[in-house]
């Protein structure tokens, strides 16, 4: 039985109503990229089906040549070229025909670079006849495709020399590496950097693609370590070059060293052109690549478009430090109330210590306030976890971490000179101090992982800590290896966690840690994402944005906003669903659709953002808006609840998307301003100077026992000189007051926010 064209029947049903063709074509297209029809009980189209009903639909054959550069045809003309199942005869061509640059546009967005064999490619070869500029086109891909394979010949190549190493066995190679090149020789200097100049998150994301190729090799017997085990690898691969130097199972095990270095080179090489070449030549609208023969060039078109990007990584940094001096405020309040609530371990390490709860408590407040994130949050395995002690626990393994093993290796190789001599130093003052495990890798059991920090949750209550609390951090935090094998064998899709999202890696009964990783990363960063992208699913979800909406609303309401939450309106032939947030002073009304994401890394990341959440939200928010201009018009209880008497109507309205994440700040969706959600917090509490470091903080002066000096927030700080207005929160908001650098630049000296803050964009 036929499946009736859903793309068809809509067309028709708009076309009938006398809606303008234009509009009719972004609508239906729209419900194609937004994966419409949806299911109706048990029926689900697939993918496959949906993409055949569409591209064999009259809105497509009927498509004018100057629909096919806007935003909703170019997409789905990307994502036509970026499957491969479905075939739509004379398409391409058509396209190159109509409308070339359209067509180049959809090409860039498609991924098409990276997928040679695509049957998409053989058509996009055909239309080159119709357009010498897709001509040229294909000839670029030509050289993506002749780069890209010689990368990945010699990945191939180079891992076949390392092939029957285990998956531990490339953690101790990794190890080795990592305190070779990447892990910094000073640690008395605010922000150290390894001597090598490497980026060490480069050097994170290719060892976390090595490790994901030797998972998917590797039989579920060889992951689940025992003490046996894990004493052959150390006996094979570390303990010769550290203390064997000169034997023949050195010269083996030296061999397999400069291997993994090679290894590490091809894929670092690998990843850098895809990231700055492939990626940069499908996403980034700044620049765009022409062919000198056999050799592309990047050409910068658009300064401005690359200036946003990096000027929003600078927000991030920004922000980084805007919650740690929340923290310090939040940590001087909770010391006058009981100085005991941080006293954690050894005196001679209550420093570090301190500065692991300043971390802690950073985090929390950022999830707290900015993602909604509550006080107990769930595991994957279904335990409640007390997020502080959680972030507190990580915290305090980097703090030992950096103390007892990175700062010393540190000491020992400026005394050396040499960084294995420092390594067997390392590890011979380990032995003399107790038999601790000094090696670059560190493993336990998970039981004597659980009562090594059961003393970090400790509480009034629980004066001896709680080893089932203990054995939830422990789960919040782990990768587990065998599950992930499981996963990339039976090639089922997945997320991946990187190495800083869950640092404590899982090999049966056997916990592994890399002190290089867990050392130095930053913590807040692994938090926020591991409950947001990889616990993206998780059911607490709905309640986090519903926090976030109760949060904005509450700090409205302190500037003397009338606030309506959740409000849903009447259905019509058109549903707009719920209205996250409506506000309403002075005249002035806000309608605020919450959207709540992780942290991205990547050009391609934040388009797929933009191009799927964020559009969706400004079609959303058209509806909406829509149906509260309506409200406001017909429904005098509606006006009542917004503050409004009999005759009154707003005279200004602001429809906003909040989001907590950065990409696209301040661009519009549907025509509507998208805004960070950290961005509305800091402008209602009008505390932008701590965005600039007042103090000194984070240039290493952690002196924060006595009150935090009010002195930084004075007027020139303040947004509202002359008060708080709704049209003055509308000026700052529209001109990015908060985030004004000249103001930062009058201020203190901004600085990197210490060692924790490793970069994670590109």
């Amino acid at each position: 039985m036929a499946v009736m064209n859903y793309y068809d029947d809509l067309f028709s049903r708009l076309i009938g109503d006398g809606v303008p063709l234009p509009t009719v074509i972004e609508r239906v297209t729209g419900s194609y990229l937004d994966g419409k029809p949806l299911p109706i009980g048990k029926k689900k189209l697939t993918k496959k089906e949906r993409d055949s009903l569409f591209w064999a639909s009259e809105v497509v054959k009927g498509c004018p040549p100057d629909a096919w550069p806007r935003e909703a045809m170019s997409l789905a003309l990307a994502r036509y070229l970026g499957q491969e199942a479905v075939a739509a005869d004379g398409l391409v061509t058509r396209v190159a025909r109509e409308a070339p640059e359209a067509l180049i546009r959809a090409v860039r967005r498609s991924g098409l670079v990276l997928s040679p064999h695509s049957p998409r490619r053989v058509e996009l070869d055909q239309a080159g006849s119709e357009s010498e500029a897709v001509a040229e086109l294909c000839r670029v891909l030509d050289v993506f495709t002749g780069a890209h394979s010689e990368r990945v010949a010699a990945l191939d190549a180079q891992k076949a020399q390392l092939a029957k190493l285990s998956v531990f066995d490339l953690l101790l190679y990794a190890s080795l590496y990592a305190f070779e090149v990447l892990v910094p020789r000073d640690f008395n200097v605010k922000a150290p950097v390894p001597l090598s100049g490497a980026d060490v998150q480069v050097a994170w994301d290719a060892l976390g693609d090595l490790l994901a190729w030797k998972l998917a090799e590797s039989s579920t017997s060889s992951l689940k370590l025992t003490d046996e085990s894990i004493g052959r690898s150390l006996a094979r691969h570390l303990r010769p070059i550290l203390f064997e130097s000169g034997t023949a199972s050195a010269g083996e095990a030296l061999r397999n060293l400069r291997a993994f270095h090679a290894l590490m080179d091809i894929q670092i090489e690998l990843n850098e052109f895809i990231s700055r070449s492939a990626e940069a030549f499908s996403y980034d609208d700044g620049i765009q690549f022409e062919r000198r023969g056999e050799r592309l060039e990047i050409v910068e078109v658009d300064p401005a478009a690359r200036e946003a990007w990096r000027r929003d990584g600078l927000k991030l940094e920004r922000l980084h430090g805007y919650w740690f001096h929340r923290a310090v405020e939040a940590y001087v309040e909770q010391v006058a109330a009981d100085r005991a609530t941080w006293m954690i371990g050894r005196p001679e390490n209550a420093e570090a210590n301190r500065l692991a709860w300043l971390r802690a408590l950073q985090a929390q407040l950022r999830l707290r306030e900015a993602y909604g994130v509550a006080d107990d949050v769930a595991s994957e395995f279904g335990d409640s976890v007390d997020l502080f002690r959680a972030l507190l626990s990580l915290n305090l393994m980097s703090a030992f971490f950096q103390q007892d093993f990175l700062a010393v290796f540190a000491a020992r190789i400026d005394a050396s000179g040499d960084w294995i001599v420092a390594l067997q130093r390392l590890a011979m003052d380990g032995l003399r101090d107790g038999l601790q495990n000094r090696l670059p890798i560190t493993w336990s059991s998970r039981d004597s992982k659980v009562s090594n920090i059961t003393g970090w949750t400790v509480t009034a209550s629980e004066p001896a800590g709680n080893p089932r609390t203990a054995s939830a951090i422990l789960d919040f935090w782990t990768y587990d290896m065998v599950a992930t094998a499981d996963r990339l064998q039976r090639k089922e899709p997945g997320l991946q966690p990187q190495l800083f999202e869950r640092p404590v890696l899982k090999f049966g009964a056997t916990l592994v840690q890399l002190p290089w990783v867990v050392g130095v990363q930053n913590n807040t960063t692994a938090a926020i994402n591991n409950l947001r992208r990889l616990g993206a699913r998780r059911g607490q979800a709905r309640d986090e944005a519903q926090r976030i909406e109760a949060g904005l609303a509450g700090l409205l309401e302190w500037r003397g906003f009338r606030t309506l939450l959740n409000w849903v309106p009447p259905r019509d032939v058109e549903d707009a669903g719920e209205v996250d947030l409506i506000a309403a002073l002075d005249g002035h009304l806000f309608v605020i659709e919450v959207k709540s994401t992780f942290m991205r890394r990547s050009q391609r990341e934040a388009w797929l953002h933009a191009t799927t959440t964020l559009r969706k939200a400004g079609q959303q928010l058209r509806r909406k808006a829509e149906a509260v201009s309506l409200a406001i018009a017909s429904d005098p209880g509606f006006r009542t609840m917004l503050g409004w008497a009999e005759g009154l109507t707003p005279t200004q309205q602001h429809v906003w998307i909040a989001d907590t994440c950065i990409e696209c700040d301040h661009q519009r969706f549907g025509g509507f301003l998208k805004v960070s959600v950290e961005e509305l917090i800091i402008a209602l509490r009008d505390d932008r100077h701590l965005l600039n470091d007042p103090g000194g903080l984070l240039a290493g002066n952690y002196g924060v026992d006595g009150a935090h000096e009010p002195g930084a927030k004075e007027s020139g700080w303040s947004l509202y000189p002359d008060g708080f207005s709704a049209e003055r929160f509308v000026e700052v908001i529209e001109t990015e007051a908060v985030w004004d650098l000249q103001a930062a630049r009058r201020g203190p000296t901004l600085q990197s926010t210490d060692r924790e803050d490793i970069a994670y964009r590109k």
